[in-house]
């Protein structure tokens, strides 16, 4: 059984790295707002930020990460509506493949698009000055928080490609995740907000991910920042993993 589900599994990521091959648009589409983001704020704000950091594209990068994640899932969402518009699913149900296999070749796609997105953001940051003197272990470390971030976020995009009405219904939901990490120490240092902002800020995710990552790659202690993303990711993950498959049992049967 479990030799299926992988066997499915890898034949339906293949379709689904097919179509994403055939437009590479998805791809930079979801590259440009970050690296226009990450443009805006070093060479036009970055000068009246005081961060601390010798290099503001060095503080800026992990938050930039995140919404360069939350840009391109919108896309799992889109890709899903239009299989279930489509009557790919119906499809699939008449065939003897494992039913999860659908879903995960949908996220494991997203994952894939998403490294490569990433890659091309750190290669303009690199073009911008970004310079990091971590090791491969840490830069290993970073790459696991980013794909842990990737999945659960991805799961959560399968809810509203599974339910939404229209296209725009179902990419809407990446909006607030997008704009979540301005409101965190992506951009500026969480002690320059007014009380209520910083309380948020400092008690949301994107802020003990974007802190992990930044440690990482200036070689700083991490401190808790590492686990309590950690927990955030991996709580997330179970939450969405959880709602989506009952989403899908609910819309295949």
């Amino acid at each position: 059984m479990t030799t299926h589900f992988f066997g499915d599994t890898a034949i339906l990521l293949g379709r689904s790295l097919r179509h994403i091959t055939r437009s590479m648009d998805t791809i930079i589409t979801t590259a440009v707002m970050p690296i226009a983001f990450m443009l805006l704020f070093v060479y036009v704000f970055g000068g009246a930020i005081n961060t601390g950091s010798e290099s503001y594209v060095n503080y800026l990068l992990p938050g930039i990460l995140l919404i360069t994640i939350a840009s391109g899932i919108a896309y799992t969402a889109f890709r899903l509506f239009q299989d279930m518009q489509g009557g790919i699913f119906e499809r699939f149900q008449s065939m003897p493949i494992a039913r999860s296999s659908v879903l995960w070749a949908h996220v494991l796609t997203s994952l894939v698009a998403n490294l490569v997105s990433i890659v091309v953001v750190v290669l303009v940051a690199l073009i911008m000055g970004f310079r990091s003197s971590a090791g491969i272990g840490a830069w290993l470390a970073v790459a696991g928080i980013l794909i842990l971030v990737t999945l659960a976020l991805t799961w959560i995009a399968v809810i509203p490609g599974l339910t939404a009405k229209s296209v725009d219904g179902a990419s809407a939901f990446s909006y607030p995740l997008i704009f979540l990490p301005f409101i965190s120490s992506a951009f500026v240092p969480t002690g320059s907000m007014p009380g209520p902002v910083r309380a948020f800020a400092e008690n949301q995710p994107a802020t003990s991910i974007v802190n992990a990552l930044r440690a990482l790659l200036t070689e700083a202690p991490v401190g808790n920042d590492v686990w309590i993303g950690l927990a955030w990711c991996i709580g997330i993950l179970v939450v969405a993993y959880f709602f989506a498959m009952n989403t899908y049992r609910r819309k295949i049967t």
